[in-house]
């Protein structure tokens, strides 16, 4: 039996229209009742739905967030989490001062500790995704945050996401993703240097006291890649993208069909 399942969110435990399938839950009320421990491993935050997601699948374990930079343990809030040098932070809220100040709202700026964010835009990609992460919307000056920023976040159209990676600072990783639930947007993830699924991993390893050539990793999309070779049996989702199969030991159905109950069935029968 595999003892350890990280799941990414988006596309693979979340599908269309925001949908976990049913068939999802109820394997992992088995998995965890068979001692599997699950961790949500997500570029979503540590806070809203993903929250929620990570409290049903195993509500007293550990969590990945945010890329890596937010590590969780469940109900604790004890942290894992590494943060963004201050000066990159000042660096990345005058970029985006200067992109709205200059009319052009596609590139909206999210700074994110555990437990909270901040964005000035008032754009409609800005709404939608205060929707998709589960808060209310509101704005607040990206600089009135107090906590250490762990992860900033640029959300923009997809004919930009290339332009805005190679633009990133070079002491961040950048990463980049998609949802089902914003088909239209890119997010441009930026964490510090050397923070990733695969560091944050590692470290959840280390807390329950295994590896990661006993786990397993579930994902579907090309940010995914990464992690899935950092795992000793990588899943790849029916949706995923080619990169992903390749990558891939086991392959199981779509999101839409439940593709992780596929998963979870087989952590517990290998």
């Amino acid at each position: 039996m595999i003892g350890l399942v990280f799941i990414d969110v988006d596309g693979t435990l979340v599908g269309t229209g925001g949908r976990v399938s049913p068939r999802v839950w109820e394997a992992a009320t088995r998995a965890r009742a068979a001692g599997v421990r699950i961790a949500l491993c997500s570029g979503r935050a540590g806070f809203g739905t993903a929250r929620n997601y990570a409290s049903r699948l195993d509500g007293d374990g550990f969590h990945v967030f945010q890329n890596g930079a937010s590590v969780l343990k469940l109900p604790e809030a004890r942290s894992l989490s590494t943060c963004i040098a201050p000066d990159v932070v000042a660096t990345l809220i005058a970029q985006a001062r200067a992109t709205a100040n200059s009319g052009a709202h596609e590139r909206v700026l999210e700074l994110y500790t555990d437990t909270e964010y901040a964005i000035e835009s008032t754009s409609p990609r800005a709404r939608a995704h205060a929707e998709l992460l589960g808060v209310p919307f509101a704005t607040r000056p990206l600089d009135s945050l107090t906590a250490p920023i762990v992860r900033a976040q640029w959300l923009v159209a997809h004919a930009d996401a290339e332009a805005t990676l190679a633009e990133s600072p070079t002491r961040l990783e950048a990463a980049r993703s998609t949802s089902p639930v914003m088909p239209d947007t890119s997010f441009v993830m930026l964490t510090a240097k050397g923070v990733g699924k695969g560091s944050a991993m590692r470290a959840v390893a280390k807390e329950y006291g295994t590896t990661l050539a006993d786990a397993m990793f579930v994902g579907d999309g090309s940010n995914d890649v990464l992690a899935m070779g950092e795992a000793g049996i990588p899943v790849a989702m029916g949706n995923a993208v080619d990169e992903v199969k390749r990558a891939a030991r086991h392959h199981v159905a779509s999101v839409d069909d439940g593709g992780v109950a596929d998963a979870l069935a087989l952590a517990m029968n290998l």
